[in-house]
């Protein structure tokens, strides 16, 4: 059995949440995505990888290029975990905004 990096993990990196950024409008290149940081081709590649592997980019061969993608699906995950989270503070924030109108 192949055991897949934690998502939560990946997402962890403040570089690894620039380059899914960077990717979740059009695809891109590995160096195309490094053009955008001031670290190695090697670095990013690394970074790229673990994405990968976490199922949040998939790649794509076009022609000698692979382009990396954002995953709808490996997103998922994510936005299921955080999911009750954001309708807790929905909740939150509208007895917030009651309050406030009532003391204008």
């Amino acid at each position: 059995m192949k055991l897949r990096r934690d998502v939560f993990q990946a997402i962890a990196d403040p570089t690894r949440r620039a380059i899914i950024t960077l990717v979740a409008t059009s695809a891109m290149t590995p160096t195309a995505i490094a053009e955008n940081f001031d670290y190695s081709r090697q670095t990013i590649s690394k970074h790229i990888q673990i994405l990968t592997e976490c199922e949040i980019l998939q790649q794509e061969q076009k022609g000698r290029e692979i382009y990396y993608q954002l995953n709808s699906e490996g997103m998922k995950e994510i936005a299921d975990f955080i999911e009750p989270f954001r309708k807790m503070w929905d909740v939150r924030f509208n007895k917030l905004e009651a309050v406030m109108k009532k003391h204008q």
